[in-house]
């Protein structure tokens, strides 16, 4: 069985896409995973959630339950199903509803600040 921990994330988090500023935080979650590495949930209210446009794209894990996807659009481009959410999660990941996590890329950054 995958063992799922979530805890407060330590100090203040940002994301970036495309170099522009789309939330930052100080009530980030770290969700850990077995021996995958952690991921950064932010809270929906700290996330400018107008350049973000949900997709028609969802993925299912037996631990947390199903995924929504999110594309980021920017001035200058669209980065395609680039954060994704749980609506509502099993209980075990009951602590990340309402919160984004982001696929890291070369357009998208989290940082710690």
């Amino acid at each position: 069985m995958t063992n799922i921990r979530i805890r407060k994330a330590e100090g203040t988090w940002v994301v970036r896409s495309g170099g522009a500023v789309l939330g930052e935080t100080s009530n980030a979650l770290e969700l850990t995973e077995g021996d995958m590495d952690p991921v950064i949930y932010f809270p929906r209210e700290d996330i400018a959630m107008a350049f973000l446009d949900r997709t028609s794209k969802s993925t299912r894990c037996e631990h947390k339950g199903e995924a929504s996807y999110f594309s980021i659009a920017n001035k200058s481009s669209v980065t395609e199903n680039a954060a994704w959410s749980y609506e509502d999660p099993k209980d075990d990941a009951a602590a990340i509803k309402g919160h984004l996590a982001f696929v890291l890329s070369d357009s998208v950054k989290v940082e710690q600040v």
